[in-house]
């Protein structure tokens, strides 16, 4: 392919934050008043921020007004946002920061392609905002993954076509978002759960450009 631009889903890929969403929803369900275990949590993976409060209430038994709705998911929002918030770069996926200079010495672009909102806080804790010459977040689209908006608008903002960019990703629906795009795309993460994507790798350690041209 003629490889132009590579675009990253942050949480999974990059950083992995899911412990701060699961800590965030276990501190919910305990003022609640009830347990969220891990197990639990497995359900809220690439699933919205009101859509896991409706699993995590269905564990606990429990209905609310959609006033209280919201209220609740912006109370776990700010717990996760205070989690982050003391995120170092130590916290970077193996191989990420490698991969990403590989990438800028070969002239390729790179953008963040993720539905939080909190991906510039995310990016800055970590240190690699500079890394990265565009990023599309969930402050800028308006619909979730599996519809590709996210990704086609990272190709754009780079100048680039949806042919020219493979997209990394480590959940179904981004995979899935990905090819909606037109979009070659690379799973990060379990071979069986990705299995739709181009190739699948266990993190940026096991990726080089070359494969990325012989897609």
């Amino acid at each position: 392919m003629d490889l132009r631009g590579c675009i990253f889903d942050l949480d999974g890929v990059i950083v992995d934050t899911a412990k701060y969403h699961y800590l965030a929803w276990k501190r919910l369900a305990a003022e609640l008043g009830f347990e969220f275990s891990e197990e639990h949590n497995e359900a809220l993976k690439g699933v919205s921020r009101m859509a896991s409060l409706e699993i995590l209430l269905k564990v606990g038994g429990m209905k609310v007004s959609d006033e209280k709705k919201h209220e609740l998911a912006d109370r776990k929002n700010g717990w996760y946002v205070e989690y982050i918030s003391d995120m170092t770069p130590e916290e970077i996926l193996p191989g990420s920061v490698e991969f990403l200079e590989q990438l800028r010495k070969e002239g390729i672009r790179t953008a963040i392609g993720s539905a939080s909102r909190n991906a510039g806080t995310i990016l800055d804790g970590i240190r690699l905002r500079g890394y990265f010459d565009v990023i599309v977040d969930g402050n800028k689209i308006h619909r979730a993954k599996p519809d590709p908006e996210v990704f086609v608008r990272g190709a754009e903002e780079m100048n680039l076509t949806p042919s020219q960019c493979v997209v990394f990703e480590d959940a179904r629906a981004g995979i899935e978002a990905a090819i909606a795009g037109g979009m070659k795309c690379v799973g990060v993460g379990d071979p069986l759960l990705l299995k739709r994507a181009d190739i699948v790798i266990p993190d940026m350690r096991h990726v080089t450009v070359e494969q990325l041209r012989n897609l």
